[in-house]
């Protein structure tokens, strides 16, 4: 195990992640980005056909433009985008390392990974969300045929698939097996459809439930699933259903484990907003800094690219104003 020291050490190459390297390269900071995944990580587990809510200028990061053939950009173009910006900016960024422990002290932080040991000054979290799922905690999840993340439709063919959520997610994935040859039932908690489906699709999938070419099952969840059927409460009892495939779009939370063990305090209600000044982004733990959407706890809707992007800034200047 090799040590280094380091100005900055960031957790997470993420867009936001990258926006903080390219903050602290033209500072001339000594820093490095630990990810323990692929680059972009999040976004390469995207749907394969998704697109984003945002024009492509809400997705530049440090004034690099964003090029789109499109309106709204679509997954391959981000990830594009975002590995040319790593590449021909030669960011110090170490992928498929992943951070173990990460402990305060009087001067820094110690920062243990699975390939190596770090020093940092200051350190900067920006792992964002989506690599935790909510579970259904229920028997049967851990069955092969049940997933928590959608990457393409056609597998699905000719499958009887239950999609579980009523949100963005749920309703591209239901739409799309569908359109390919699916046959594709809905498990939704709520009274409805989601509040923030995007207004263009939300037509689309309300009458293709109103129709039946999509079964939807409101005010229900998901209660047991087997190889062969899930079963389900509905408010008209319980429902067996045949199913092959279950895609349980329930959400994503933030690893909640690396910020308790960094010492960072939380709201006491379910929502587990991590403690941060808003004008620096520096937690109550001194030196270390949240970026991006992690910033909202539980609360995944309120943070995006287009709003966090501007967190690198703010830190990279908190940190040279201390310096």
């Amino acid at each position: 195990m090799k040590k280094r020291d380091l100005d900055v050490l960031i957790i997470g190459a993420g867009p936001i992640g990258i926006a903080c390297a390219l903050e602290c390269k033209k500072r001339n900071l000594n820093y490095l980005v630990l990810e323990k995944g692929a680059l972009t990580n999040s976004l390469f587990n995207y749907p394969l056909n998704m697109t984003f809510f945002s024009t492509s200028d809400k997705l530049e990061i440090d004034d690099i433009p964003f090029i789109s053939n499109n309106p709204k950009p679509t997954r391959n173009e981000a990830l594009e985008y975002y590995r040319r910006v790593t590449t021909s900016k030669a960011l110090n960024i170490n992928l498929y390392e992943k951070v173990e422990d990460l402990e305060k002290t009087e001067n820094g932080f110690n920062v243990q990974s699975n390939k190596a040991t770090y020093f940092a000054k200051k350190v900067i979290i920006s792992t964002g969300f989506y690599d935790i799922p909510n579970l259904l905690n229920v028997p049967g999840e851990d069955l092969p045929k049940v997933f928590h993340y959608y990457k393409e439709a056609h597998p699905f063919t000719l499958q009887n698939v239950t999609v579980v959520g009523a949100s963005n997610s749920s309703v591209d994935t239901a739409l799309e097996i569908y359109r390919k040859g699916g046959n594709v039932t809905m498990v939704i908690r709520g009274k409805s459809i989601g509040e923030r489906v995007k207004y263009w699709v939300k037509p689309d999938i309300l009458n293709r439930i109103k129709e039946g070419s999509i079964k939807a099952y409101f005010n229900s969840e998901i209660k047991e699933i087997t190889p062969t059927e899930v079963i389900i409460s509905t408010p008209n009892g319980k429902q067996t259903l045949d199913n092959d495939y279950v895609i349980a779009l329930t959400g994503y939370h933030p690893n909640f484990e690396l910020l308790d063990t960094a010492g960072i305090e939380f709201s006491k209600d379910e929502k587990r907003i991590p403690s941060y000044n808003s004008e620096t982004m520096e937690t109550n733990v001194k030196g270390l800094y949240l970026a991006g959407v992690i910033c909202g706890g539980m609360e995944t809707h309120k943070w995006f690219i287009e709003n966090s992007r501007i967190h690198a800034k703010m830190i990279i200047d908190d940190i040279e104003t201390k310096a």
